[in-house]
Parts: C-alpha cells; structure tokens; sequence
C-alpha cells in the first residue's frame, strides 16, 4: 500500500465527514472533503474550521497550526476528485446500497495502492459486493465527535491486506489518535456493543418501574463512569478478583434483560413521534431540562480528557 500519504479523501461531509478533515486536518494532511450536495459546501468547510478553531482556543494548537489547517481543507461534489488522493475515508449516510455504490466507484477512480476506508459501524465485507480489489477495503470507525475521541476502532475484512490494515494503523497513529484492532468482524464492534448492552438494560429497567430515568443515569455517570475512564470492564472485574465477579455474574446474568428489542415502551415513544431532546419528546421531560447546556457539558468534559492525554 502507499507509503506516504499527504492528500485524504473524506467523502461525506456531515457530523462525521467534517469532524474526520478536522483531524486529518490538524495532523498536517491535506483533506478533500467531498459532498453530494454542491449547495453544503461551505457550511461544511465553515463547520471544519469552527472545529480546528476550537482546538486552538481551547490551546491543544497555536494560531500558527490553526491557520495552516484551514488552508488545508478543501471541497467538492464529484466522487472523482478521490482520484488525485493518498489514502480515502468514507463517511457518508448509514445506507448500505449508497456505500456499495461509493465503494464501487472509489475502485475505480483510485490508484490500486490507495486503502479505501469506510468509518461506519458496517462490516467492511458488507461494503465489497460491487468492488474488485477488496483487499484494500476496511472499516476504520470513528467515535462521534471525531475530533474529541481518540479510538479508532479499525476492523479489517477476512480478505483486507495486511499491508492495508498496517498502513491505516499508522495513519492514525499520526493524526493523534489511538487505534484498536480487532480481530474479526462483528455487528456493532466493540465499543456499540458494549454501549447497547447498557442501554439496552438502562430501558429495561425504567420500562419495568425498577427506577427513574433520572436514578439510572445518575447511578451510571457517578459509579461505572467514573471507573470506566480509568479502567475498562474487564481490567476492573479482574482487579476486583476474577472468582469474584464470575460468582457474581452467575447469580444476576438470569436477571438481566435479554430481549433481541428494545423495550416496547420506548419502541411505542418512537412510534408516537418522539425523538428525545431533538423535539422535546422522550423519556425525559426535555421542556424542564438544559439539553444543550448538557452537550456543552459533555465537550468541555472531553477537552479536559484531550489536555490530559497531551500533558497540557
């Protein structure tokens, strides 16, 4: 695969997309994002540069750095513009047939030593049906928002290159960031699967009266969220005493709610309509809470992570 790499394609210019030139940004790459629609160009390349500026502010770059990253930041409508590019990152719309079709044309149009990379949580096997060198195809799964979580989860397929998979390690390595590989694919990775399995339990619970909303997540943020950050599940449960915590298991895993769907009482909250803070319908009474002062919460909380993690 392509030993240098200098000029990345990041195809799809959403919450994603424009998070990932972000990053590739900062990390001194020159980044095409490319859009389907012409008209979002510039609120997308303006939503880039708020990111990059942020950082700035926040002092994890100089002004000097910030500068230099806009410059680098570029934008376009036409798939083929990949062409001219060193390595791709696909981060359009959760749509399979759309990402089949992405795929197939990004085959085409780029140099066969060019990994192409999709960030969804789709297993990069799903994405090659129309692709004729599927060994440079793989998943690289960011974390939203991409410029404040460090993982990277990169998922090769049974047919990925090593060399591809080897060359995209290092690649983020570079931008900063720190990438977890995984061994084979599954649905959801590992980190989505990990977060369903606690949400999935979160709703059983106030499905079935067990507690409120408001206890559950409060349970959550000041116990397993505290420890979680320094310590991962399995790490914890072996410090705790492996004997321990496989006894306890046997006795609560029965109690535990196994249903392949979520809770019927939030599946008929979503058929009614209700979309949680985005419209103030949900399990929460959003109309007597702060929904944007709690995401402003939660990025000043990743920052402060980001400057640790970089000594500052």
């Amino acid at each position: 695969m392509r030993e240098t790499i200098d000029r990345i394609a990041v195809l799809g210019n959403g919450l994603m997309g424009t998070g990932i030139s972000a990053v590739f940004a900062m990390a001194g790459k020159d980044v095409v994002m490319i859009g389907r629609d012409a008209g979002r160009a510039g609120a997308a390349l303006e939503v880039v540069g708020k990111q990059i500026d942020e950082f700035a502010t926040r002092g994890l770059i100089d002004v000097d750095h910030a500068r230099e990253s806009h410059r680098r930041v570029s934008s376009s409508a036409d798939p083929g513009h990949a062409a001219s590019c060193d390595f791709v990152m696909e981060a359009v719309t959760e749509d399979l047939a759309i990402k089949t079709e992405l795929f197939a044309k990004l085959d085409d149009v780029c140099a066969d030593d060019v990994v192409l990379a999709s960030s969804s949580g789709q297993p990069a096997s799903a994405l090659t049906a129309k692709v004729k060198r599927p060994e440079r195809v793989l998943a690289a799964h960011f974390w939203f928002p991409a410029t404040l979580i460090p993982v990277v989860e990169v998922c090769p397929s049974p047919v990925t290159a090593e060399a591809a998979t080897a060359r995209t390690m290092a690649l983020l390595r570079e931008a900063g960031k720190e990438p977890v590989l995984m061994q084979r694919e599954t649905p959801g990775m590992i980190g989505n699967r990990i977060q369903f399995a606690i949400l999935r339990e979160a709703w059983a619970m106030w499905a079935e009266g067990i507690a409120s909303a408001e206890a559950i997540d409060t349970v959550v943020r000041q116990t397993l969220g505290r420890r979680l950050g320094v310590t991962g599940p399995i790490e914890s449960a072996e410090l705790g005493g492996l004997d321990t915590l496989h006894a306890f298991a046997v006795s609560l895993l029965p109690h535990l709610d196994a249903s392949p769907k979520p809770a019927p009482e939030v599946t008929q909250l979503v058929e009614s309509g209700a979309r949680g803070f985005a419209n103030k319908q949900g399990i929460y009474d959003w109309s007597n809470r702060d929904g944007d002062a709690l995401k402003a919460a939660r990025v000043d909380e990743l920052f402060r992570w980001l400057k640790k993690d970089a000594g500052k």
